[in-house]
């Protein structure tokens, strides 16, 4: 095990489950400090205790993405834990599968809290840490939806698309004290949140049939990406999103199995 990560602190929102579990457990076997930042009580407690069995360190924190002082909190709670804090993933999301004509104004206020607004406040209450070092790291989470639309996910798809934008902002603006900001976009990867919004089997194969690669992604394809992008390995790199879909945005059409 290389230990790339050996020594730092890394705040992870959404990481009681799918994506974000499969990056709290990338950064802890790497050597990392990991706060595991969710709603979920249950999974997070048995996240923290499944990385600390195999001789990792790992810390769950209740925090309601929806509500800024649980936000500031987390990140209190995660420095005086720790002691220190180096790097942020925005992982955390919410998806609501209906027509725009169908959302409640809570509805849409709620997932724009959680998948948008969370960013500017863990980014807010985290930087007086971050700037403190030489250099710091935010990773936001967006999605192929941040760039072409799909049925009856208004809502998540506006405000993927805006996560792209405020991760190019958060560069601009703070590359001078040290701290890159980029986004990793996961196509089809295997979450319950997939599961949640695809329903049937047969109706992610279908997917599938969409992606040049084939396969489903999983959770830790999406966090050696996130790692790539917070190690010396991505040095230079700001304001980027890097797509990890299989080579699903790469085509217009694609009819699965067709040998060229």
């Amino acid at each position: 095990m290389s230990q790339k990560f050996n020594g730092k602190v890394v705040w992870v929102s959404g990481a009681a489950q799918g994506i974000g579990r499969g990056i709290a457990e990338y950064f802890a076997e790497e050597g990392a400090m990991v706060a595991l930042i969710d709603i979920k009580v249950k999974e997070g407690n048995e996240l923290s205790d499944d990385i600390k069995s195999k001789g990792g360190t790992a810390e769950f924190f209740y925090c309601d993405l929806n509500e800024e002082t649980s936000i500031q909190r987390s990140i209190a709670d995660t420095v005086e834990r720790f002691g220190d804090l180096h790097i942020l993933v925005n992982n955390g999301a919410v998806n609501f599968v209906k027509c725009l004509h169908e959302y409640s104004s809570e509805e849409w206020d709620w997932q724009m809290n959680v998948n948008l607004k969370a960013i500017f406040l863990s980014f807010k209450y985290a930087y007086m840490h971050l700037r403190k070092h030489t250099s710091s790291h935010i990773v936001n989470i967006g999605s192929v939806s941040s760039f072409v639309g799909q049925a009856k996910t208004p809502g998540y798809i506006a405000s993927k698309g805006a996560v792209i934008m405020l991760t190019k902002s958060i560069a601009i603006d703070y590359a001078c004290e040290g701290i890159r900001c980029n986004a990793v976009c996961p196509g089809i990867t295997d979450t319950p949140m997939l599961k949640e919004h695809m329903g049937r089997e047969s109706d992610i194969r279908e997917r599938l049939r969409r992606v040049p690669g084939g396969q489903i992604l999983k959770p830790g394809d999406i966090a050696r990406s996130v790692g790539y992008l917070c190690s010396d390995d991505s040095a230079g790199i700001t304001g980027v999103s890097l797509i990890v879909d299989g080579g699903y945005l790469a085509t217009a059409e694609w009819k699965g199995g067709e040998e060229v």
